[in-house]
């Protein structure tokens, strides 16, 4: 019996489980689904908007997976420093697959980025998500207008909510405090800005729309900046979805915005070089308006123009962060790999793999993760036979506990879900997500035996 250990319960950890369990023939495979937090599915849980119903709904497809009875669910894990060394992983194991994703956001690297009311998009995304390593709040407290670096989905999705009221939101598991606060919300103009233009825009067109349809919030597009992108007036020669955003983009520029409380104005060219301070908070951010430089990029013009915002959340991309004990590639954010089997100084190192944004980078959609975890488990089974000669633990769960660790397995995270709709139904709501670590961990001691 093959005896796996992934680490990562999101889509590229759960996608790589199916991959090994759900196929015919030889070996056999058990897997063990470690995660550091005590609930599963990664960013479907913590990363999707809540009123992102039809995404989350992903959920009930790795459910099936971590389901199956030749996989565990080992919440509350943690692996690396201060946890299970991955020596000792690859003790228990025969393999392992790391699926850890990437966890840190890139920084603007200009002055003023730390002021107070500067955000990164993932603290606000952990806040309105419920994520237990969340501590931040007041985000929107004493704000009048906001302003979003970037221009991807998750720029999108941060705008959106902004955007909401809370009768929209009370429908979705927000935690109640963040409703709350965002119920209280005095933001009126959420200005979402790109340095380069319309059609170079990350977002996909589905999401941009759903800008566009939202009861209480208007948009306005400038038409004389779009039309400093080359391919606005004649899109035809882009591929298909960026020239539907650039669509898009043009029918709202060509009419007025509706009379509504909140208005969404997206932005290009436009380049932060310094958020400026009001009061000892930021109050306006300072861009340089950029032009096309003729190969696929932008250079400054020298003309400069100010946002007043009190509150700026910075969506510039993500970054594979290290896991103690592994290589790890600082440039590009990555393991070192190929087709998914780790190197270590250039050579396969035997029984380690990678799948998901830490193997690729932060690229792709949900979607990408299964072709990316598919790769990996053809490498990994392919090397089954090597790997079955090697000692392995006949119950490293067993092992694992005699050492001290007390995994969350999977009737601990049912317990957390009853408690979760259990708060909602006190609430008035529907499942409402439990916030924090303790209340966490409290409602996993109530599962049932």
């Amino acid at each position: 019996m093959l005896r796996v250990a992934v680490v990562g319960s999101g889509p590229s950890g759960v996608y790589s489980a199916q991959g090994l369990v759900q196929r015919s023939g030889p070996p056999d495979v058990r897997v063990d689904v470690l995660d550091r937090l005590p609930c599963p599915y990664g960013l479907v849980r913590y990363g999707v908007a809540p009123d992102h119903e039809k995404i989350k709904s992903l959920q009930n497809n790795l459910r099936t997976v971590l389901e199956d009875e030749r996989v565990r669910f080992l919440g509350g894990v943690e692996v690396g420093p201060g946890g299970v060394p991955v020596t000792r992983l690859r003790e228990l194991y025969h393999a392992v697959v790391y699926c850890v994703g990437a966890a840190a956001d890139r920084r603007l690297g200009v002055p003023g980025e730390d002021l107070p009311g500067s955000w990164s998009a993932t603290e606000f995304v952990s806040w309105y998500s419920a994520h237990p390593d969340s501590v931040a709040d007041g985000f929107v407290a004493g704000a009048r207008s906001a302003v979003v670096i970037g221009v991807g989905n998750v720029a999108v999705d941060v705008t959106r909510i902004l955007a909401r009221t809370a009768p929209e939101l009370s429908p979705t598991d927000i935690p109640q405090a963040a409703l709350g606060a965002l119920a209280a919300s005095e933001i009126t103009e959420i200005s979402m800005v790109g340095r380069r233009g319309p059609s170079q825009a990350r977002f996909t067109t589905k999401e941009l729309r759903e800008l566009g349809g939202l009861p209480q919030a208007g948009i306005s597009v400038d038409e004389t900046e779009l039309a400093l992108d080359p391919d606005y007036l004649d899109p035809s020669g882009l591929p298909a979805a960026r020239r539907r955003n650039v669509e898009v983009l043009r029918d709202w520029a060509s009419a007025a915005p509706p009379g509504r409380p909140r208005l969404i104005r997206p932005r290009f060219f436009l380049r932060p070089v310094e958020l400026l301070a009001d009061g000892g908070r930021v109050g306006a951010v300072r861009f340089e308006r950029t032009a096309p430089d003729g190969a696929g990029g932008v250079r400054g013009t020298g003309r400069f123009e100010e946002i007043e915002a009190q509150l700026v959340l910075r969506s510039v991309g993500y970054r594979g962060v290290p896991l103690g004990g592994m290589p790890f590639d600082a440039e590009r954010g990555t393991v070192p790999q190929r087709a998914g089997r780790v190197l270590r100084d250039g050579v396969v190192a035997p029984g380690e793999y990678v799948a998901g944004w830490i193997k690729r980078g932060p690229t792709g959609v949900i979607g990408t993760n299964r072709p990316c975890a598919k790769e990996t488990v053809a490498s990994l089974l392919e090397d089954a036979p090597a790997l079955l000669r090697r000692q392995a633990a006949d119950d490293p769960l067993a092992a694992l506990r005699a050492e001290g660790v007390r995994p969350v397995e999977w009737a601990g995270w049912q317990a957390i879900e009853r408690a979760e709709a259990e708060l909602g139904a006190r609430l008035g709501r529907d499942v409402v997500k439990l916030p924090g670590w303790d209340a966490l961990r409290t409602a996993a001691r109530t599962a049932r035996s």
